[in-house]
C-alpha cells in the first residue's frame, strides 16, 4: 500500500498561529487550497515560494509521528479510533513562548524550553501507536539517509521507523527547506516580531493530534482529522 500517515501537531483552523503557519507556506492542509503568502521586506515572494515548498506539502506542523504505512490487518477507521483512544488520555502541553531556530540547513519555530510532559506526550504518540506501523521499506530507508546518522538514530529508526524519537525528539513547526546563512538571517528577521506577538497574545498550546494522510506518493499530505486531547 502506498498511502502514508502521519501523526502531527497542527494549531485549530482560523487561530492566529494557523493564520500565520498555513500562509507562510501558501497552503490550506485541510482542502489543499492555495493561500497567499505574506510579502516581506527581507524575503523576495519568488524566494519565499522556493524555500517553503518542501515544507508546504506537509502543512504547518510538529511531528509527533512522524509517515508510516499501515501494517498488514489494520487500516485508516482502526488507526482512527486508535489515536481518538490514545488522546483521551493525554493532556494539553503549553509549548510556548516558542521562538524562531535554525536547525542545519532549515528554519523552524521551536519552544524556548523542553518539558516533560511534552516529553512523554511525543514518547506516546510514538510508542503507542506503533502496532499500526508497518516496516520500513528500502526506499524509506534511503529517504532517511541512514549513512549520516549516529548509531543510536539508526537503532531508534530500527525500532521505530524515525531517526528522532524518544531521547532525540525535538518539537518543531518547520518554516523552510534547506537554505543558506544568509536567507535563514532573512527568514528569522521577517518572522521574529511576529511569533513575539503571537507568544504574548495567543500562548501555542499541544491540545490536539493531527491524523495527516499522503494518498499518493508524492502528493500533498492532507489533513484528515484533529482529536481533542481530554485526560
Amino acid at each position: 500500500m502506498s498511502v502514508r500517515y502521519a501523526i502531527y501537531f497542527a494549531p485549530a483552523k482560523d487561530t492566529p498561529w494557523w493564520d500565520f503557519g498555513a500562509h507562510w507556506l501558501g497552503r490550506d492542509e485541510h482542502d489543499n487550497t492555495a493561500l497567499p503568502q505574506p510579502l516581506l521586506d527581507e524575503v523576495s515572494p519568488t524566494e519565499l515560494a522556493s524555500i517553503t515548498q518542501a515544507p508546504q506539502r506537509y502543512g504547518f506542523h510538529a511531528t509527533l509521528k512522524a509517515p508510516f504505512r499501515l501494517a498488514a490487518g489494520t487500516d485508516e477507521p482502526g488507526l482512527i479510533t486508535g489515536l481518538r483512544t490514545l488522546a483521551q488520555t493525554l493532556k494539553p502541553v503549553a509549548l510556548g513562548p516558542m521562538r524562531v531556530a535554525t536547525l542545519g540547513n532549515f528554519v523552524a519555530l521551536i519552544p524556548h524550553t523542553a518539558s516533560a510532559d511534552l516529553q512523554a506526550l511525543a514518547d506516546a504518540c510514538v510508542t503507542g501507536l506503533d502496532h499500526f506501523r508497518a516496516p520500513l521499506l528500502a526506499a524509506d530507508l534511503q529517504r532517511r539517509r541512514i549513512e549520516q546518522l549516529d548509531e543510536r538514530e539508526t537503532e531508534l529508526l530500527s525500532l521505530y521507523g524515525y531517526p528522532y524519537v524518544l531521547e532525540r525528539f525535538r518539537l518543531h513547526l518547520s518554516l523552510s527547506g534547506p537554505v543558506d546563512e544568509a536567507v535563514a538571517q532573512g527568514v528569522t528577521q521577517a518572522v521574529s516580531a511576529h511569533i513575539d506577538r503571537l507568544n504574548t497574545e495567543a500562548p501555542l498550546l499541544l491540545d490536539r493530534l493531527c491524523l495527516f494522510v499522503e494518498r499518493n506518493p508524492g502528493t500533498p499530505f492532507q489533513r484528515i482529522i484533529d482529536l481533542r486531547l481530554q485526560a
